[in-house]
């Protein structure tokens, strides 16, 4: 790429010298030729997987970078093929992993339902918003899906599965927007199961087809007509590659900051996730390369697992160093379909809320920041770490301009920058842009260079607890008076209090760095829990996304339970009150006792 072309940095005087001679360090010459060598490059199948994770070792290893290659056993479902025949006629489906594999076929009539279109992707809302009916129509539709398979607008998600296996459907098609049909996961197991886990493997067969295809299938429908749904899929064990590069900081080698994405992908998938892949790879030279200008660690990591195993590899990672990563991780960075073309907006940026204003600092430097907007994370992209409690942030950064995505006429997809491409055949090396890549490296590089190298590492606990105050207010107003919240909220501004003078003190230097940063890593692992999730510290929550503070999230939803359901929905919200001030006077035990 012509130096004319090079994207220059927006603003270089907020850059000290140490961050100036890293940014200056990265190129597109070691990344961009591994994004060739992907596109060039399928990575689904097992074997093809370990195959790629030696071309990121060889790469690491001519570099110079030490890296370590784990073999874990880890849990996949490999989607081979599908179809879906009506009247001697059969048209071309894919199956989502987990869904069963029915080679030989199953039959059963269709039923037809509409879903909201702005509801798809949803994992958070409720059946009557996914299907635009009210809940007293619920029961009706379950009588109409029971033992038939249920055809309705959609990606073959997890959502969509649990629904249509809770109304007691035979099978469920999906029906992608567009002309192409997108690969997927329809398990809400995360990682590799457990003993707990196994019960929530789908049962019923799911495949995906095109918008066209829908048609027919809801012409059939409309006739009561019969569907063959076939799908091959191999499920089971398999060895799989993890490589991981640790280098080491200067002055507290024992903390690190963890980087990491995803490499296997649906088919050659460059957008999702080779660009990823070539930004964790160069992120891993220039670091090793200036290593005796870090301050901690920075371990970087490359998953396999994550399309059909639903994050089999960083759940790995999670379980077996979850000591060391509760102990000594002082943030983790995913990186997940960065350099995308058209991708020039970071309106959609994931971030928890304690590093909100680190990542839009970074974002500014770099870019210039005025599209930035950050992003609640989702249960989604590799966010293994939720149940140990680590800072977070990134999952997708840039992505397509919503004027732009509009005159596309491109529906919403979940990476590849806003590219509808997103698990497709057509996710190919033109989906990759050299210029937008060797900005977010740079803003990759940037961020993990601060935290690294903060004198007091940046995750502002008291934005954390400005919004759980606006959770619980929420929560309040919308239980119509069903629920008390009042002592919660009384136990976030006690702990908001404590916090504002914690880093007053610390600012001061009235605290040592050393206990500061303690603190503030040890606040992570009680406030990330209460707000991300609903089991215990280093199991995994199912793969839909929570709400807020969700053991008391269903404050909001007492006033439309049915009487006969209002009281346990009482004792719940007990439970779950007890559980969140708990942690809120744990916090603030832990913020006063810093020294």
């Amino acid at each position: 790429m012509p130096e004319a072309a090079l994207p220059r940095i927006a603003h270089p005087e907020s850059l000290n010298e140490t961050e100036r001679r890293i940014l200056d360090s990265v190129s597109l010459d070691a990344p961009w030729e591994l994004v060739e060598t992907f596109a060039r490059t399928p990575r689904w199948k097992p074997e093809d997987v370990n195959k790629s994770a030696d071309m990121i070792a060889e790469r690491l290893k001519a570099l110079g970078a030490p890296v370590d290659v784990h073999q874990p056993t880890v849990f996949l479902s490999i989607p081979y093929d599908a179809s879906v025949e009506i009247d001697g006629v059969r048209y071309r489906a894919k199956p989502p992993s987990s869904s069963p594999s029915m080679p030989d076929g199953f039959t059963a009539e269709l039923v037809y339902l509409s879903a909201n279109p702005k509801a798809l992707r949803s994992y958070t809302k409720s059946i009557a918003e996914l299907f635009g009916r009210p809940e007293s129509e619920l029961d009706d539709i379950a009588t109409r899906v029971k033992g038939r398979i249920l055809l309705t607008e959609g990606f073959g998600n997890p959502a969509l599965t649990r629904i249509a296996e809770e109304w007691g459907a035979a099978g469920l098609i999906a029906i992608n927007p567009g002309v192409d049909i997108h690969w997927g996961t329809c398990t809400t197991i995360w990682g590799s199961p457990d003993l707990d886990d196994l019960p929530r493997k789908p049962k019923i067969p799911v495949v995906a087809v095109n918008q066209e295809t829908g048609k027919a299938l809801k012409a059939a429908a409309e006739k009561s007509g019969k569907a063959t749904i076939r799908t091959h899929l191999e499920e089971g064990w398999f060895k799989q590659k993890v490589p991981v590069v640790t280098i080491p900081g200067a002055t507290e080698p024992d903390k690190f900051v963890l980087v990491h994405g995803h490499y296997d992908s649906w088919d050659v998938g460059v957008g999702d996730n080779a660009t990823g892949d070539a930004t964790l790879l160069e992120l891993a030279r220039v670091f090793w390369a200036n290593r005796s200008l870090l301050k901690r660690s920075v371990r970087i990591a490359w998953w396999p697992g994550h399309s059909t195993g639903r994050y089999a590899g960083s759940t790995w990672f999670a379980d077996h160093f979850a000591i060391e990563l509760d102990e000594s991780c002082v943030a983790q960075i995913n990186c997940d379909s960065p350099g995308c073309r058209w991708a020039t907006s970071f309106h959609h940026t994931t971030t928890m809320t304690d590093t909100a204003t680190h990542v839009r600092d970074a974002i500014t430097a770099i870019e210039g920041g005025s599209t930035f907007a950050a992003e609640r994370p989702h249960q989604a992209g590799d966010y293994s770490f939720n149940n140990i409690g680590l800072s977070s942030y990134y999952m997708l950064s840039s992505t397509m301009p919503e004027k732009l995505r509009a005159e596309k006429h491109y529906y919403d997809v979940s990476g590849c920058g806003g590219n509808i491409a997103w698990h497709t055949e057509n996710d190919q090396l033109e989906i990759a842009d050299k210029a937008q890549l060797l900005t977010d490296m740079r803003i990759y590089a940037l961020s993990a260079l601060r935290h690294v190298n903060a004198e007091i590492l940046p995750a502002d606990w008291r934005e954390t607890a400005r919004e759980f105050a606006a959770t619980i207010d929420r929560y309040q107003s919308a239980s119509k008076g069903l629920a008390d919240l009042s002592d919660a909220k009384k136990e976030v501004d006690s702990l908001s209090r404590s916090l504002s003078d914690f880093y007053a003190a610390t600012g001061a230097g009235k605290i040592s760095q050393a206990g500061a940063n303690e603190a503030i890593m040890r606040l992570a692992r009680i406030l990330v829990p209460i707000n991300f999730t609903r089991e215990v510290r280093f199991r995994h929550d199912p793969a839909y996304t929570l709400p807020p503070l969700p053991t008391i999230s269903i404050a909001s939803e007492l006033p439309h339970l049915p009487e006969s359901e209002r009281n346990a929905g009482l004792v719940q919200l007990k439970r779950g009150m007890n559980r969140l001030i708990a942690a809120l006077r744990q916090a603030k035990r832990l913020v006063e006792a810093a020294k």
